[in-house]
């Protein structure tokens, strides 16, 4: 089954953007997909602002669960956010790719420029985190996740 390519999308993120582009980065992840040289984004705006909540200072080791196409969870092991505002970028489509397919998240390994760029309150977002129980960090530490 193919995607069919979303008209805009997101990223978010704990800082605002120095300069008038998303340059491509390596991302921190466990899988093949997610250590990329690349822009990533989101057709959800739901997970692009979770996934700054997760990036803020003062959060430590942190996750990202994905409930349904347009919920996510973050999940904090150390840490809280301690800053008051986090960014959503909105982003045009053309040079991102669906990787892996199927899934919600897009890549470009070209920099892109945003349309625009909104300011969000993070007291209006804090919902979208939660700390992790003992039980999970339990369980993070065991399979290598946090030290």
């Amino acid at each position: 089954m193919k995607i069919k390519k979303p008209e805009y999308l997101y990223h978010g993120s704990p800082y605002k953007l120095k300069g008038k582009r998303l340059i491509p980065k390596k991302a921190k992840g466990a899988a093949k997909h997610d250590i990329l040289k690349a822009v990533y984004a989101t057709d959800s705006k739901q997970y692009a602002i979770a996934m700054s909540l997760i990036a803020c200072k003062g959060v430590g080791n942190s996750s990202l669960s994905v409930i349904s196409k347009n919920k996510a969870k973050g999940i904090i092991y150390s840490g809280w956010p301690e800053q008051k505002e986090v960014y959503l970028y909105v982003l045009p489509s053309e040079e991102f790719v669906n990787i892996p397919k199927g899934s919600c998240q897009w890549v470009s390994f070209k920099s892109v420029k945003p349309i625009c760029v909104k300011k969000l309150k993070l007291s209006d977002y804090i919902h979208l985190v939660r700390k992790a129980s003992k039980k999970e960090i339990k369980k993070a530490k065991r399979r290598g996740w946090i030290k």
